[in-house]
């Protein structure tokens, strides 16, 4: 049986969570470069959360979720630029 990982799944939330936005903006205001890179980045924290699970090292599993982290971040950027050039009324994922 396997044991229930929060990370990896409070990042699969996420990564569903930004899936809807990016159909929402895409559906509401034809946008499609920043969504894009919004999708991408956001989806692919969980992907790098998952890869540092089944790490062949302790410095691969840090590399892993060092780059997920960085993905967290760059989509915090993603969503703050959606929501100054109005494509968000708010920022509540």
């Amino acid at each position: 049986m396997r044991e229930e990982n929060i990370i990896k799944q409070k990042s699969f939330d996420f990564a569903v969570q930004v899936v809807g936005l990016y159909k929402s903006i895409v559906g509401q205001h034809q946008e499609y470069v920043l969504s894009r890179q919004l999708l991408k980045s956001g989806t692919s924290i969980g992907a790098n959360v998952c890869e540092a699970i089944f790490a062949q090292s302790r410095k691969d599993f840090v590399s892993k979720m060092n780059i997920a982290l960085k993905e967290s971040y760059e989509t915090e950027y993603w969503l703050e630029l959606l929501y100054g050039t109005d494509m968000l009324e708010s920022i509540s994922i």
